[in-house]
């Protein structure tokens, strides 16, 4: 592998874990953490009701899973590609494609675990 390659997969990385991390820490001034936090000015609600939460918690919930299954079908299509030996298909760019799909996997049976959890403490809680 050149150090051409290498290069561009490490900024590959950085520019993946930027997007995961969202802005460091160090880059934000205290007077800019209520616009980090969902709500008016920070604090935890909005003026829209129950139903609009609900829709947008199913709207994201949807848009995380077709994140998903785009990242699962983008690594098929790259390790398709290169067992075909199509010539623009190189391996370090399989290997982040299949990491990126079982990333996003975890993640999504991660909410899912966390989701059961807590439906499971609400259903027992004493009423």
């Amino acid at each position: 592998m050149s150090q051409m390659e290498i290069d561009r997969v490490v900024s590959q990385m950085r520019a993946l874990r930027a997007q995961v991390n969202g802005p460091s820490v160090q880059s934000v001034r205290p007077g800019d953490l209520g616009a980090l936090l969902p709500g008016p000015a920070g604090v935890g609600g909005s003026s829209a009701t129950g139903a609009t939460n609900a829709m947008s918690f199913a709207s994201v919930l949807r848009n995380g899973l077709e994140r998903i299954n785009e990242a699962q079908a983008q690594s098929s299509a790259s390790q398709r590609a290169f067992e075909r030996g199509d010539p623009g298909m190189d391996l370090p760019q399989v290997m982040i494609d299949m990491q990126k799909a079982s990333i996003a996997f975890r993640g999504a049976v991660e909410v899912r675990n966390r989701m059961i959890s807590a439906y499971q403490e609400i259903m027992n809680m004493p009423v």
